[in-house]
């Protein structure tokens, strides 16, 4: 099938998040118009407003795009994991996998970080971003809990100090633009692990 039949059968709502993805990622929110998303999606004005009440609703569906694709990237990792140890080191390399994916412009950083500095305290897609990073802490602590013999205290300091690892290695990916920070991160977590 070539391209124009399947942007054809592709639904206004999805071609303008896919417009909205990319856009934002590159450009980020605020410098990112209706305008540069409908005309990239190649639908109509009134389409966007047919799908989305308004841009910050997009910006919300945008989040949440976002994080069902570092889901995604993570559970095809732990699905070749079967250790306690494998199951952590998943969430480093749904990172690393994240940072190694082609982006049009170049790897910039975690987009959900990306998109949270541009918005104000208190605002739903900053929240939306909390909750997703408070998952993946969430996600460490189930993993690292059988590695500290069920001490749960124990559990959540290092899954505190694995999340602060992660997001300083992604933002340091996003400056360098490859994963190399993130391959670093998860050889230190190896070794704090072994140490257990």
């Amino acid at each position: 099938m070539s391209n124009d039949k399947s942007e054809a059968s592709e639904s206004a709502r999805d071609r303008l998040l896919g417009a909205a993805r990319v856009l934002f990622y590159n450009d980020g929110i605020a410098g990112t118009g209706i305008d540069a998303v409908v005309k990239r999606a190649g639908v109509a004005k009134k389409s966007l407003y047919n799908n989305f009440a308004s841009k910050a609703e997009l910006v919300e569906t945008y989040l949440e795009i976002r994080h069902d694709e570092w889901l995604s990237l993570y559970a095809a990792r732990l699905a070749q994991a079967t250790t306690p140890q494998q199951k952590v080191l998943a969430v480093f390399q749904a990172y690393e996998d994240h940072a190694e994916h082609a982006y049009e412009r170049g790897f910039r950083g975690c987009g959900l970080l990306n998109a949270a500095a541009e918005l104000p305290a208190g605002a739903p897609g900053r929240l939306a971003v909390r909750r997703h990073k408070e998952q993946v802490e969430s996600i460490l602590v189930e993993h690292l809990t059988p590695l500290t013999g069920q001490d749960t205290d124990r559990a959540n300091t290092l899954a505190r100090h694995f999340s602060f690892l992660l997001e300083g290695s992604i933002s340091r990916a996003g400056l360098e633009g490859n994963g190399n920070c993130v391959r670093q991160a998860f050889a230190m977590a190896s070794m704090m692990m072994e140490a257990l």
